[in-house]
């Protein structure tokens, strides 16, 4: 259906985890509370929205699920160790073949106790290092609550620490004009993955 609509990209999979007594802002855009099952399903819907010319946006790396409040509003913390969320939340994300994933505005706090994912380098760090994800990464929109500095600098800390596109959604100009202003040229890295997302559409 997207691309009889002329649609080419597409936000999903969610590789959250789906668990009880956490927000229900994940819910069920989430496959299971089982890290295996979600990871396989996350698989195959790579792989068919690949084979029809899709491009998929895992999110939200490297886990949303555990979060029991609304990113949107406010910063959900998370104090579960690295090493359960590489076993649990992290799982899900690992060796994905998404050419791009979104982060969680998630502060991890017993990982990095001052930034949320966004914003830390040691998270993107294990995004890259211990998950494996080797291309594209973009911020959830920039513009969330769960941010709770300026615009401006919202957008240099996430590039600071590792991401390689911004998102920003509520479309207000003079905030677009903000990111803009915020954000370096594009680096070589940005430059070769896109080429790689080119390749995938045509």
């Amino acid at each position: 259906l997207l691309k009889l609509l002329g649609i080419n990209f597409n936000t999903i999979p969610v590789l959250d985890l789906n668990l009880k007594n956490s927000h229900k802002i994940i819910s069920d855009r989430s496959f299971s509370n089982n890290p295996k099952i979600v990871s396989e399903i996350g698989d195959f819907v790579i792989k068919k929205l690949h084979e029809n010319k899709c491009i998929s946006i895992i999110k939200h790396i490297p886990g949303h699920g555990r979060a029991k409040s609304d990113s949107h509003l406010t910063l959900p913390v998370v104090g579960k160790s690295l090493n359960f969320l590489k076993k649990n939340d992290f799982l899900p994300f690992k060796n994905k073949k998404s050419l791009l994933a979104m982060t969680a505005h998630i502060l991890y706090k017993k990982i990095d106790n001052k930034y949320c994912a966004t914003h830390s380098h040691k998270i993107i760090q294990i995004i890259r290092r211990d998950i494996g994800f080797k291309n594209l990464l973009i911020t959830d929109d920039i513009s969330m609550k769960a941010l709770k500095y300026s615009l401006s600098l919202n957008t240099k800390l996430a590039f600071s620490a590792g991401c390689d596109l911004v998102l920003h959604c509520n479309g207000d100009l003079k905030q677009m004009k903000k990111v803009a202003k915020n954000s370096p040229l594009l680096s070589e890295f940005v430059i070769k993955k896109t080429s790689q997302i080119i390749k995938k559409l045509s």
